[in-house]
């Protein structure tokens, strides 16, 4: 066994890799977003473009899983990756030539969200495979440590770029998925073709039934779902930008960015010293103190203590996604990792773009920071009734598979 996980070469390539598409996609939805509300001054039409991205991850579930358990992953990541740097290459010509509009952005919005209905679960099934399955857990770790840091530089990035016109962050964007498609065709793995079994409705449901008949699965990535889906408030960052706190495009770039800020923090903490006990509690009590994080957001007219406030929201949260997904990921055999991982998608794909639309949909109706608030009340409603409906889970000590 190497001695960290940074020593093993497919590795290092899968966390450039995925440093540069996050960065790409961070970048992209700062931006169309920005220019979304630019156009339309609209709550409603920020929501739906999260609603755009979602909508093809739930279509294309049972596809995306058989893809990724019946094909080289690495091809999948390279063929989603292209087609992400091909929707920001025609974004910077509509950009130029004046022809972006609401319809535009809206489509663009669904392509990306196709490229990463595919993308995420391919990604999810892959890392195991790159890694000693004692070492998962610190792997994910530096693995979320640099889509935190992504996640950090792409908005803020974005943001700045931003003044010197969209075209120029939509080219950077194109750049960098050229770079992620290098990286993620250097990596090697022990591949085996899978038997071509039939394509039938059992094998479709397959990850479906998977998480179903195992409590702690579900309990982890529904509590999940349903924690970020009510306390997710990143849809109404460029209101509470313009409008609450008074900041421009530059603002809005650390607003979203300071979230992955804690979370970088804390999956730094957890790749050298990973939860070796008591996770099920770790998880419960990190979902709860995001959702009180999300309520000092609301009630905030402070630019510093709004970016502190989401930055602690990210923290927890990293929290809750590294019990998750170690779980999910290490309870899971092999040659069902695509479909599980495309069901989880699917949860977290609900959680945040979902999430964004019902923040969009509530704030039309009530405003953004009653929107905010229920949401932050939802979130702690939600894990004092999941710790009842799934005791297992709070009881659990491990991340590893028993």
């Amino acid at each position: 066994m190497k001695n960290t996980v940074l020593d093993i070469p497919s590795f290092r390539y899968f966390l450039f890799n995925r440093i540069a598409t996050t960065m790409s996609i961070q970048m992209l939805m700062v931006i169309v977003g920005w220019q979304m509300y630019d156009i339309t001054h609209s709550a409603f039409d920020l929501g739906l473009v999260g609603l755009a991205q979602f909508v093809p991850a739930l279509a294309l579930c049972l596809v995306v899983g058989h893809v990724a358990d019946r094909y080289d992953r690495r091809y999948v990541l390279v063929a989603c990756q292209a087609a992400q740097g091909c929707v920001a290459l025609l974004l910077t010509l509509g950009t130029a030539f004046g022809s972006l509009g609401r319809d535009v952005l809206l489509i663009a919005s669904v392509a990306l969200g196709t490229a990463r209905a595919f993308q995420l679960p391919t990604q999810q099934a892959l890392l195991p495979a790159l890694v000693p399955l004692s070492a998962f857990p610190r792997a994910l770790a530096v693995n979320s440590a640099g889509s935190q840091l992504a996640t950090i530089l792409g908005p803020a990035v974005g943001g700045f770029i931003y003044v010197a016109g969209a075209a120029a962050v939509y080219g950077a964007c194109a750049a960098m998925c050229a770079f992620a498609v290098v990286m993620i065709y250097l990596v090697r793995y022990d591949y085996t073709r899978p038997a071509r079994e039939p394509v039938t409705l059992q094998t479709l449901f397959a990850g479906i039934r998977f998480i179903w008949r195992r409590e702690q699965v579900l309990g982890a990535i529904s509590l999940d779902l349903l924690a970020v889906l009510f306390g997710g408030a990143t849809a109404l960052l460029p209101i509470f930008a313009r409008d609450v706190l008074h900041v421009g495009s530059w603002g809005l770039g650390l607003l979203r960015s300071a979230p992955a800020a804690g979370a970088l923090l804390v999956s730094l903490s957890l790749a050298r010293h990973p939860i070796e006990r008591r996770a099920g509690k770790m998880l419960f009590g990190s979902v709860a103190c995001y959702g009180l994080a999300t309520l000092v957001f609301a009630l905030s007219r402070s630019f510093a203590l709004s970016l502190a406030a989401l930055a602690l929201s990210g923290a927890f949260d990293m929290v809750s996604v590294v019990v998750r997904q170690s779980l999910v990921q290490l309870d899971t055999p092999d040659d069902m990792r695509g479909r599980v991982s495309a069901v989880n998608a699917i949860f977290i794909g609900a959680s945040n773009q979902l999430g964004e639309f019902e923040s969009g949909v509530t704030a039309g109706w009530f405003g953004a920071v009653p929107s905010v608030l229920i949401g932050g009340v939802g979130t702690l409603c939600i894990v004092v009734l999941w710790m009842k409906l799934f005791p297992t889970l709070a009881k659990r000590e491990t991340l590893t598979a028993s």
